[in-house]
């Protein structure tokens, strides 16, 4: 395999595992929590390392597992001790966590290569270089596996408990009155953001794993209504602009990773300003459209059909200008709905059916 193959499907993997699950926090108002755990996980991989002296993912992925649980449990105790908000709560665990991992590795681990560029910003062009072992023999690139093997979990999971997941993130209450149990669903979908951060930190870096996590879904959200369509759309997203980014970042010689987030940042806010139905520039049509047909409705009201009237008796009336009057007329003589006489006007007068009949 080529580099540039690895490297483009690595950041693939990432985008689409992150998008998936990141659809659901999006959803559930938790995007910030997925952000704190991004972070909070790192004294989990710190003490993982530790304890086992390695790398491998196995010991990263427990340690990351265990504390992306422990932050979300601190979050819900300090929550529900209702001395705290939640934005509160998670801004009160997040920098403990992340800074007691900052001392671990600082302290014990600055001899070997996990240290915090590692961790937060990661290097993606490395990914085709580093090799699974064992013994002598290469199963390929690391990351990849490691990549691919965090998207095909999450796939699994979100088809799987689809359902489930779909009716917690609507309506927590009717779930539980269901049988299903909401907070086991949570700690499900927060274990698996766990997992899917730390798959990514060593490639691709905590800082495109938080990218890819909110902006995919909420460029999706502003595209659709529909679950099963905003996660195929959130996917779409976050791979291509793992594609583009890679070719971002080869014409500029930059971070590719940091061409990758910019791209999915481009394509939020291209949608952002251009969706039908949610985009600034679809909303102002559509105020434009609705106050159009009012000003009509008060035009016709205004007039009558037996006694004629000019613009500027309208505008002096409603306060309007007499330009924007005569627009309005105008456009109602086009559509047969209003006659004009010199500078008067007055309702269509169409005949009965008697008389068109004479």
């Amino acid at each position: 395999m080529s580099p540039e193959f690895v490297i483009i499907a690595v950041g693939v993997c990432v985008a689409i595992g992150c998008a998936l699950i990141g659809s659901f926090l999006l959803l559930r108002q938790l995007t910030l929590l997925g952000d704190a755990i991004s972070h909070a996980v790192l004294p989990g991989i710190a003490i993982a390392f530790l304890l086992s002296g390695t790398r491998s993912p196995l010991p990263m992925f427990i340690g990351a597992s265990v504390f992306g649980v422990l932050t979300v449990f601190l979050v819900d105790l300090f929550l529900r001790s209702r001395r705290l908000h939640e934005d509160a709560s998670i801004g009160v665990v997040f920098p403990g966590m992340f800074a007691l991992g900052v001392i671990l590795i600082s302290r014990y681990a600055t001899q070997v290569d996990l240290d915090l560029d590692c961790v937060l910003y990661g290097e993606i062009a490395y990914a085709a270089w580093d090799l699974w072992l064992i013994g002598d023999t290469s199963l390929g690139p690391k990351p990849l596996w490691v990549a691919g093997g965090t998207m095909l979990l999450d796939l699994v999971v979100v088809m799987t408990l689809f359902k489930e997941l779909k009716l917690v993130s609507f309506d927590a209450r009717l779930a539980a009155a269901l049988g299903y149990s909401p907070l086991l669903l949570h700690y499900v979908l927060m274990m698996l953001t766990s997992i899917t951060v730390v798959g990514a930190f060593e490639s691709v870096g905590a800082i495109l794993v938080v990218a890819m996590l909110i902006v995919p879904p909420a460029t999706a959200y502003l595209l659709t209504d529909r679950l099963p369509l905003m996660l195929v759309l959130a996917s779409s997203l976050g791979a291509s602009a793992a594609v583009l980014g890679y070719g971002l970042a080869r014409w500029l010689d930059a971070s590719i990773a940091g061409a990758m987030a910019v791209v999915a940042g481009l394509q939020f806010l291209i949608v952002f300003l251009l969706a039908p139905a949610h985009g600034v520039i679809g909303r102002w049509l559509t105020r434009r459209k609705l106050l159009h047909g009012l000003a009509h409705d008060l035009l016709l009201a205004h007039l009558q059909i037996d006694r004629p009237t000019t613009a500027a008796a309208i505008a002096t009336s409603f306060g309007w200008p007499v330009a924007r009057v005569e627009n309005g007329l105008t456009q109602l003589v086009e559509l047969d709905a209003v006659s004009r006489d010199g500078n008067e006007y007055r309702l269509f007068s169409r005949p009965s059916v008697g008389e068109r009949r004479d």
